[in-house]
């Protein structure tokens, strides 16, 4: 069971569990990302962030998604996958993204989260605007996500290449 969505409105996080729970797991991880009051790039005692503005590529996102999802499931063995992303102006405190995966152990559905969360923040065609102080700054992927995902990458050649 599958659940790709980006959406304007918010979502329940218990109705999301709700519907993994429902295929009787053994484990069930879920992620849920929070506009912050702070840009990371700046100083979060200084100018707080006014809103977040999310764009993305209609029908693109979705199938860039549900590849990170097909790959996730040819890694681990997993019973469902949600992954919710929001997109329009969101302000801070508001729920912004969802990853929730259930497994029958916690090592799969811990790995695999990750592994959707580290691609979305550098996969997805999402593309954010912070406001703060009055003017609008677009959000780069950190250096930190990038190297997040790439460490799935190499673990991915590895595989291939045989070395455990």
């Amino acid at each position: 069971m599958d659940h790709i969505a980006i959406q304007a409105d918010d979502f329940s996080l218990q109705q999301e569990y709700d519907r993994l729970r429902a295929s009787r797991p053994g484990a069930i991880v879920t992620f849920s990302g929070l506009v912050r009051d702070f840009n990371r790039n700046h100083d979060p005692a200084g100018e707080p962030v006014q809103a977040l503005q999310l764009q993305h590529y209609p029908g693109m996102t979705e199938k860039l998604v549900a590849g990170m999802v097909a790959e996730a499931r040819q890694r681990w063995a997993l019973q469902g996958v949600i992954v919710i992303h929001r997109v329009g102006e969101l302000q801070p405190g508001d729920q912004i993204v969802l990853v929730a995966v259930s497994a029958a152990h916690r090592a799969e559905a811990f790995a695999a989260a990750a592994f959707l969360m580290d691609y979305l923040k550098t996969r997805a065609t999402l593309w954010k605007q912070v406001s703060i102080g009055g003017r609008r700054e677009w959000v780069e992927a950190y250096d930190t996500d990038r190297l997040a995902a790439a460490r799935w990458q190499e673990g991915a050649e590895r595989e291939r290449n045989g070395d455990s």
